[in-house]
Order: structure tokens, then C-alpha cells, then sequence
């Protein structure tokens, strides 16, 4: 990947921590025009050079790196994904930690997918953003970046995080919460592993390992997945329609602990025979928290019967980009079978 802008922040104070910032896009450093906010490039970078904050002995030295065409993150793709991977191995021994800047709207996507692509990660890893760009007086940008870049520089957490207000959450447990609020992600299965008010609090147990071996990284091919949520009244002639097409997973939103109709037999019928069939479908709730059990009621054993596994307590977001990171290796499909049960990344409990 091309980086066009380059800003730089080296110190002689006694924190000599370095951290790599990779500016995607977002409204985190748009700027305003008569059209709304916009991307321009260089333009973020230039703000954030003339913040006091930054220079403080207390802060890591950081270079940011401002990519050639910022993204909104609407527009993220798995391509993305893997330029921001390779982004971050590329100097992956020269810092001790990095923040990825991003839009909202994605994020949870982007920090479940690093998450998996980032193989044996060694090294904080911070997606953050804001809800209200930089350039405006009552941004939450400051606040989400300059504790981005002290999570990042001055703790070991081995792992992909996603930080806004005052909560650094795991980033493939967080989901997006709030169109417009400050608070804008949660995580509804798993506790925050930093919280952050007067002190930084980080919550060491909840922590992932950290690996022996050598950060690599994994491409997500375009992923030949879906997600899928029922609904009262579902006609199984939707399923005929999706299973036609070549899709290679399926994510299914159900009720409660994971139930669907045990009385609609084209539904279930059409479930078994795409399982057979090498279709890896994946069973999630549509509830905002809580856990799949599929052996609690009759209406879940009727998708258990058919071939269908469980997604445990993932977020949707998880689930997604988990099983496209398998689909794109070289696993056959009983072992991303076995494999999306597991707990590779600290992504479910089970």
C-alpha cells in the first residue's frame, strides 16, 4: 500500500515507547466543507501536530501513517483488511504497539477481523475513531486517540483492542451500540480489559496469552458468506434462493437461546441438505447478549438435528469474519466446524 503522509513525533523524554498509528479514514480526521464533512489528505495529520497533549513526556513517541485513499469506513472491504495486516507487520519490530484509526460504522468488523489475520500477535493493537470529527469544539477524537496511543505504548496487551469512551474492550467481543452517543460500543458477553476514569485500570486476567512464536498473518478472501435473520412468518423459499447461489457459510440470526421453527420441515429440510451439502451455518442469536443453546428447547434441536452449529455468545461481527478467516485457509469443513466452536482468539465461552 502506497502511504502518501507521513508525521512523525520523536521525543527525548524518559518514555522512549514508540507506537505505530495507521489512519485509515473516518470521521475521526474529516474536515469541514460546504458539503459536510470530507477526507482530505494530509489534513489530519497537520491538526493533531500542533496538540500540546502530544508532546508530554508522558506520551510514547509516535509516527502516524496516513493512507493514499482514506476510507470511509462503509466502504471497508476483506482487501482493506489485509492492507492494514500487512501495514502493521511490515513494522511490526519497530514499535511496541500500534492504533488503527477508523470510521465507526465498521469497526467492530475490522477489529474482529485483525483479531484473526493477526496470528500469534505479541503487541497491543488499538482500533479507535470518534463519533464527532477532530476539527470540531466538542470532539471525543482527542480523548480516544491520546489514550489510544498510552494503552497502546505503555501496557502488554497482546491482543486486538478496541478503545472509545473510557473502555478498551477486546475487539472481537465489542459491537457498535449508538448511531450518535460518545458511548458508542459495548460489550455485551465479556467485561471491558481496560477501563480507563482518573487511572488506567487494565484488567491483566482477562488478557490473552502471549505467544511464543512470530506474529504472521493470514489473508480473508472475499468471503462467500452470509448473515441471515429470521423473522415471524420466514419463508423457507428465501433459504432455496441463498443456497442456489455459491456461498460457502451461512450466519443465522435466531431467537432467544437459538431457536427457529420446528414446525416449518421445507426450512429445516433445506438446512440439512446444504449442511450435507458442505455449507458451514452457523447459529447466533439475535439477542443483544446472552448464548446459543441449542439443547434447551425443541425449536432449537430442530436446527441441532440438521446439521447446524453453534456460535456460542460471538457477536454476529465475530462470527462473520471468523468464519471467512476459515473458509480462506486450508481447513477442510468438519475442521472449521470444530474450529468455530473453539476459542481461538478469545472470541467466545463455551
Amino acid at each position: 500500500m502506497l502511504l502518501l503522509y507521513s508525521f512523525k513525533l520523536i521525543k527525548h523524554f524518559m518514555n522512549s515507547k514508540k507506537v505505530y498509528v495507521a489512519y485509515t479514514g473516518g470521521t475521526i480526521g474529516m474536515k469541514p466543507s460546504d458539503k459536510g464533512f470530507i477526507p482530505e489528505s494530509g489534513y489530519f495529520s497537520q491538526q493533531i501536530s500542533s496538540l500540546p497533549e502530544l508532546a508530554s513526556p508522558d506520551m510514547p513517541a509516535f509516527e502516524i501513517h496516513e493512507y493514499d485513499n482514506l476510507i470511509d469506513s462503509s466502504n471497508i472491504t476483506p482487501e482493506d483488511w489485509y492492507r492494514i495486516s500487512q501495514d502493521i507487520e511490515s513494522r511490526f519490530d519497530e514499535f511496541d504497539g500500534f492504533v488503527v484509526l477508523h470510521g465507526t460504522d465498521t469497526m467492530a468488523y475490522t477489529a474482529s477481523a485483525l483479531s484473526f489475520m493477526l496470528e500469534d500477535l505479541s503487541k497491543p493493537v488499538i482500533v479507535t475513531g470518534s463519533q464527532i470529527p477532530w476539527s470540531q469544539i466538542r470532539t471525543d477524537a482527542r480523548d480516544n486517540l491520546i489514550t489510544s496511543l498510552l494503552l497502546a505504548g505503555n501496557y502488554d496487551i497482546p491482543e486486538v483492542g478496541l478503545y472509545f469512551h473510557n473502555r478498551l474492550y477486546r475487539g472481537n467481543r465489542a459491537r457498535k451500540l449508538d448511531a450518535s452517543g460518545f458511548h458508542a460500543f459495548q460489550s455485551p458477553n465479556f467485561p471491558a480489559i481496560a477501563e480507563v476514569g482518573t487511572k488506567i485500570t487494565v484488567n491483566e486476567e482477562l488478557l490473552l496469552t502471549e505467544p511464543a512464536q512470530r506474529l504472521k498473518i493470514q489473508k480473508i478472501s472475499p468471503p462467500k458468506v452470509i448473515i441471515l435473520s429470521l423473522f415471524p412468518g420466514f419463508p423457507a423459499e428465501l433459504l432455496e434462493n441463498v443456497f442456489s447461489s455459491d456461498i460457502q457459510g451461512l450466519v443465522l440470526m435466531t431467537y432467544g437461546m437459538g431457536n427457529a421453527p420446528c414446525n416449518d420441515k421445507k426450512l429445516l429440510d433445506l438446512l440439512g441438505q446444504a449442511s450435507k451439502q458442505g455449507v458451514v451455518i452457523v447459529n447466533c442469536t439475535q439477542c443483544y447478549k446472552g448464548s446459543v443453546d441449542m439443547s434447551g428447547y425443541e425449536t432449537g434441536h430442530g436446527l441441532l438435528d440438521a446439521g447446524v452449529i453453534s456460535g456460542f455468545d460471538m457477536t454476529p461481527e465475530a462470527t462473520l469474519t471468523k468464519l471467512s478467516y476459515l473458509l480462506s485457509s486450508d481447513c477442510t469443513v468438519e475442521e472449521i466446524k470444530q474450529k468455530m466452536q473453539l476459542n481461538l482468539r478469545g472470541e467466545l465461552t463455551n
